[in-house]
């Protein structure tokens, strides 16, 4: 096949600002819907956040029916729950409120009643069949809570597939919900370690999307509709990327320490709203597809501040405690960029060997992650050396995102990376 020339750049309907969720009555309206499908997280039904919402939609005629059985981190399990209440339901149109794993199950429950099948005929190959969406699926806003996966806008739904012991998902363009509604004040009571996992997360989406491989490096899509919908770095996405790893070093930080400063939030979730326009197209790549056997083999960890009834590594958790080792690894494929990316969180790289911009941009990494309270490495969230090959294998067949790495991977530089990776200072 010759090499690709063409990207494709999908946007997502955004509604960004203070009190935005206040015109969720008006946005479903006119998108012709009846009958809504709300689901939430559990943790958040009680909240002042859920009143607002729940306010709003009471202001209309429309009929809506609440599931907040969502689990954090979802599985595949939680998603078929979800996906019977919306068949039963018979609803017209979705909304969701909470975090990326709240989003992510109301587009799985949108696509199954939409378009039933098997669960594993559209999940990602190898672990699935890769089917694509057939068609448009049912209108959907996504309302988030926190500012980090930005879900509401992009065509990803990621899951822990428990049953083969791998966290994996689905990917198309007709999965991105039809608006996301973005709201500072959804955020304020966010609390520290979901604040710090977030918003690395948010870091973690630019760095990888800005050093991925550039789309002209992938082999020419068959067809239009088989161009992936994660496609490698382009210049558009780039602008994206550069203008995020300054938002959220600006800002993270601020939003720890004074957890009600509104502006921080609100960049915060600025922050991740460009990287869902950035990496919704141009994806992600080492870190992210090292982060889900971490994520899904979890044994005892419980990340503080994450209510849950099982065990948790945090999603954003997960990729931050791997990101210094690969982008040691990656910088050779592409000095210049991991530089950029280094001068961009901070580091003073004059006069800095430009072989040396894998390490200028671990050491910016492993600072912010110190300042945030992230865990040392692998070893505090319940890994040992012995774990790194085991864990290598579940990264493996993350092929939609390992194969974006500019620099590619083995079975054996992933053991290594996880082995660098299991204490960071």
């Amino acid at each position: 096949m010759t090499q690709e020339t063409v990207f494709a750049f999908d946007a997502a309907a955004v509604k960004f600002g203070v009190e935005a969720m206040s015109e969720i009555r008006e946005d479903l309206e006119t998108m012709g819907t009846r009958r809504v499908m709300v689901l939430c997280d559990p943790n958040l039904v009680d909240t002042a956040q859920f009143a607002r919402l729940e306010e709003a939609l009471n202001s209309s005629p429309l009929e809506w029916q609440l599931f907040s059985e969502v689990r954090t981190e979802p599985s595949l399990e939680s998603f078929e729950v979800a996906a019977e209440f919306a068949r039963r339901g018979a609803f017209d149109s979705f909304v969701a409120f909470g975090g990326g794993s709240t989003i992510d199950t109301a587009k799985v429950a949108n696509l199954q009643c939409t378009y039933p099948a098997d669960f594993l005929d559209y999940v990602n190959a190898p672990l699935g069949k890769g089917r694509p969406v057939p068609g448009p699926l049912k209108p959907l806003i996504g309302i988030p809570t926190t500012a980090g996966t930005s879900s509401e806008i992009t065509g990803v739904a990621i899951f822990d597939h428990k049953r083969i012991n791998a966290k994996t998902g689905i990917s198309h363009r007709f999965l991105r919900p039809t608006l996301g509604v973005q709201d500072p004040l959804n955020t304020m009571d966010l609390p520290p370690m979901v604040t710090a996992c977030t918003g690395l997360d948010v870091l973690c989406h630019a760095l990888e999307s800005f050093t991925a491989i550039p789309f002209h490096a992938r082999d020419r899509a068959e067809s239009s509709g088989q161009r992936p919908i994660y496609q490698g770095a382009t210049p558009i996405s780039d602008i994206w990327a550069q203008e995020t790893i300054v938002l959220v070093v600006a800002n993270l930080v601020t939003a720890l320490r004074e957890p009600h400063n509104l502006e921080a939030r609100r960049n915060m979730m600025l922050a991740a709203l460009y990287q869902g326009m950035g990496f919704g197209n141009a994806g992600v790549h080492l870190c992210h597809g090292m982060s889900y056997p971490v994520s899904s083999l979890v044994r005892d960890y419980r990340a503080p501040d994450y209510i849950a009834d099982h065990a948790i590594i945090p999603h954003g958790m997960s990729v931050a405690l791997t990101a210094p080792a690969v982008f040691r690894f990656t910088a050779k494929a592409n000095y210049g960029k991991h530089m950029v990316a280094a001068e961009l969180m901070g580091a003073n790289v004059t006069g800095i060997p430009m072989e040396d911009a894998g390490e200028v941009l671990a050491q910016q990494l492993l600072e912010l992650m110190q300042a945030t309270g992230m865990p040392t490495g692998l070893e505090a969230v319940g890994y040992g050396p012995a774990d790194a090959e085991i864990l290598a294998e579940g990264a493996l067949p993350q092929h939609r995102v390992t194969k974006l790495s500019p620099r590619p991977a083995s079975e054996a530089d992933l053991t290594r990376l996880f082995l660098e990776s299991m204490r960071n200072w």
